[in-house]
This record gives structure tokens, C-alpha cells and sequence, in this order.
């Protein structure tokens, strides 16, 4: 549906909208990480309703800021990155020797974390943490070993590692929503890999389930 108003001043809440369409579209694998950092970005720059339509255009919901509202779609719930950021850290490294490790879950990451794989794996997960600061640093070694970042799509994520006979996936980089803290990704991954992936948080897909449960009105 077309914006009758195409030159009509975009609001934030119908900002808003048109970024959660855009989380929503990436946790259910309609686009990448690479476009959604890309169309995500343009949002946020987007002044009326004609740049912000093309945005959502070619996905299953209506294409204009204002029929998103007249749909009904609820307003995004707000993830209050500031409650999220402070605090003293939970650990500021992690180590697998033959073995495995796991950050996960309320856990805080502190400015600087430091993890190492030798014929291991790790898994350090971001969606539930707090922050010690707006920036921190994740250094990930991965020797003959495994290792995943887990991030929400709202988080700001830079991934510079490199990969030596292993990988070192940067596809998940990108920005995020205005006020999240950043997490630079940095390491090498020798004879191993690192893999950085974004996924919603558990209560956030259960909201959306529960929505396309509802009948449209």
C-alpha cells in the first residue's frame, strides 16, 4: 500500500515500526545480516514516509509507515539499553583445553574479554547481558578449536579477526538500534573457526509467534 502522503514527515514511533518489520524480517530469515544492517541504517536517516516505504516494500507487510500503524502493529517493546550498561563484570575470560565453555544468559561482559579454544569449543552469548561500558571488546582465539558470538539484531557488532587455515565470519556486523553499546569482535581463528550469528532474544520470538497468532482486524 502506498503512502498517500509520500512527503509527509516521518515521526520516531513510525520509525520505530518500520525497524521492528526489518527485525522481524532478518529472525526469520527473509534477509541478511548485510541488507538488514544496510536498510536498518537507512531508517534511521529517513525524514518522510516516501524513504521509509521502500524500505518495507518487498516484505509481507504493508509497504508505508502509516498503514503499519493502521494495521494495528504494536509499538516495539523497548529494550532499555541503559538499564543494560554498568556494573562490575562477570568474568573477563574464558579458557577450553579439550573441553568447552559457556557465557550465557544474565552475565555481565566487561570492557575487555578474552576467550582461547585448543581443541575445544565456547559459546558466549550476548542476548540476555549487561555491559560494563557503551564499548566493549570480545578477542576470541580459536586454535584447532570452535567458538561462537551470539548477538541480538539490535546490538551494534564490529567483527575484525582474521582466519588462518580456519575462518573468522564477519557476516553478522553491523549496526544497531540508537543507544546500543557496541561490541567490537577482534581474535584469530588458526586451523579453527569463529562464527558470530545474531538471533532474537527468547522472549522476543515468543512475542512474535503470540502476534502472528492474532487475526489481523
Amino acid at each position: 500500500m502506498m503512502s498517500e502522503l509520500p512527503e509527509m514527515r516521518a515521526s520516531d514511533a513510525e520509525r520505530d515500526r518500520v525497524a521492528e518489520a526489518l527485525r522481524e524480517a532478518v529472525a526469520e530469515g527473509r534477509l541478511d545480516m548485510e541488507e538488514f544492517a544496510q536498510r536498518l541504517d537507512a531508517v534511521y536517516k529517513a525524514r518522510t514516509h516516501g524513504e521509509l516505504e521502500p524500505l518495507v516494500r518487498d516484505l509481507p507487510v504493508p509497504g508505508s509507515a502509516t498503514s503499519l500503524a493502521e494495521r494495528g502493529a504494536p509499538a516495539p517493546v523497548a529494550e532499555g539499553w541503559a538499564d543494560r550498561i554498568g556494573g562490575p563484570p562477570s568474568s573477563t575470560w574464558a579458557v577450553a583445553v579439550m573441553g568447552g565453555f559457556q557465557r550465557r544468559g544474565s552475565w555481565t561482559a566487561p570492557r575487555r574479554f578474552t576467550a582461547f579454544a585448543f581443541w575445544g569449543g565456547g559459546e558466549i552469548d550476548l542476548r540476555e547481558a549487561r555491559f560494563e561500558d557503551r564499548e566493549v571488546v570480545i578477542r576470541c582465539f580459536a586454535i584447532m578449536g570452535g567458538m561462537q558470538v551470539i548477538a541480538p539484531p539490535d546490538l551494534d557488532v564490529q567483527v575484525g579477526g582474521v582466519g588462518i587455515m580456519g575462518g573468522f565470519d564477519d557476516k553478522a556486523g553491523g549496526p544497531g538500534t540508537p543507544g546500543a553499546p557496541r561490541v567490537r569482535i577482534t581474535g584469530l581463528a588458526f586451523w579453527g573457526g569463529v562464527g558470530v550469528a545474531r538471533k532474537e532474544r527468547r522472549a522476543r520470538r515468543e512475542q512474535l509467534r503470540e502476534e502472528r497468532r492474532k487475526p489481523l482486524e
